[in-house]
């Protein structure tokens, strides 16, 4: 065949296949489809239902990229499932989508902690890096896909507090015996210090506070924590949370859903999922610095660090507790590999960036 008729045929051959083809991309970009997504949090919780760069914030996003085509209906806990039974739901299949944290789904696999917050971990450009650069977020399918999950962050609420008490800790055996809701493996290292460690939904942890059924107790940030009136029920604040430098919130997708998908609408949900990511921990940053500023100014909170030789001593716990988790299962030690290869290397970053930022630069002028 000589090259004018090679290239006819190939056009010709081009064009058939492209012709056969259009159809049915026509009719998947044509097709709708109609989701639903279960939520770990109660109706109205800002950052973890509405707001920006909340879940119905993404729902919004996603049927206006769309243009329509993937609607999702969103159910907060309680609704249509309890708190805590989207991981299940998901991963039969009964529902599309969830949000949540995945420290939640310890009981089934101990490596999901790693994907929302690790003690002493990475902060919120850290965590970030990590997941989008770092081998986290292949990391993070790899375990789910046995649970027929498609993960992806969809919120962060950057640095917590360590929480609420009833007593100030001032040494570290102010923790014997001490019942406080904490969720997480910062649950584990209060475990080996003598805490009663209680994982509680959060529209439960105010009454159980109040009630003294807890003496102290973990939820977010200075916002949500006064917006649940944590501080009505216990004044010692005590700050930066060691526990949780970074704190991912999860979106799962049903794998069979997930391929029903076209690509477009894949990547659709993968963006506004990143754009959310980005834009509640940014919400955060603001809300939480008015928030705590009138919890200490109006309500008579005493906010501080923890001691010096407490945070020490979690510290040294928070190692041998990873390090043993690690020893015990090769997909956690996996996980846990590349998340402690990674923090070596952003802290080295982190020391002559953020560290000087906030010694010398930050400040008023």
């Amino acid at each position: 065949m000589d090259r004018r008729k090679f290239v006819t045929s190939a056009a010709g051959a081009t064009a058939l296949a492209t012709t056969l083809a259009a159809p049915s991309i026509a009719s998947a970009q044509g097709k709708t489809f109609s989701w639903k997504m279960t939520n770990a949090y109660g109706p109205g919780s800002p950052f973890y239902v509405q707001g920006p760069g909340s879940p119905t914030d993404f729902i919004k996003m996603v049927d206006v990229m769309s243009g329509g085509r993937l609607k999702i209906q969103h159910f907060a806990a309680g609704e249509l499932i309890p708190a805590l039974e989207g991981f299940d739901a998901v991963s039969k299949g009964t529902v599309e989508m969830n949000c949540a944290n995945a420290y939640f789904w310890a009981g089934k696999t101990f490596a999901a902690q790693y994907f929302t917050a690790v003690p002493f971990g990475l902060n919120f450009q850290g965590m970030n890096a990590w997941l989008y650069h770092g081998g986290g977020l292949k990391l993070w399918e790899e375990v789910y896909a046995p649970f027929n999950l498609v993960p992806m962050p969809i919120g962060n609420t950057g640095v917590q507090m360590t929480g609420w008490f009833r007593k100030p800790i001032e040494k570290v055996d102010d923790f014997k015996g001490l019942k406080m809701r904490i969720p997480g493996l910062a649950g584990k290292v209060y475990s080996a210090l003598g805490v009663d460690v209680k994982l509680l939904p959060g529209g439960e942890i105010f009454p159980a506070l109040e009630r003294g059924v807890i003496d102290a107790a973990e939820f977010v940030g200075p916002y949500q924590d006064r917006r649940l009136g944590l501080h009505k029920a216990a004044k010692f604040y005590h700050t930066t949370g060691w526990h949780e430098t970074s704190t991912v919130t999860e979106l799962i997708v049903n794998k069979a859903a997930w391929e029903s998908l076209p690509k477009d609408l894949q990547e659709m949900v993968r963006t506004a999922a990143a754009a959310c990511n980005v834009i509640s921990q940014t919400w955060c940053e603001q809300t939480n610095a008015e928030a705590l500023e009138d919890l200490i100014t109006n309500h008579g909170v005493k906010a501080s660090p923890l001691p010096a030789d407490v945070i020490t001593k979690l510290r040294d716990v928070t190692v041998q507790t990873l390090n043993d988790a690690a020893a015990k299962d090769a997909t956690v030690k996996k996980v846990h590999d590349s998340f402690m290869a990674f923090k070596k290397t952003a802290d080295k970053w982190a020391g002559v960036s953020e560290a000087v930022y906030h010694s010398q630069i930050r400040g008023q002028i």
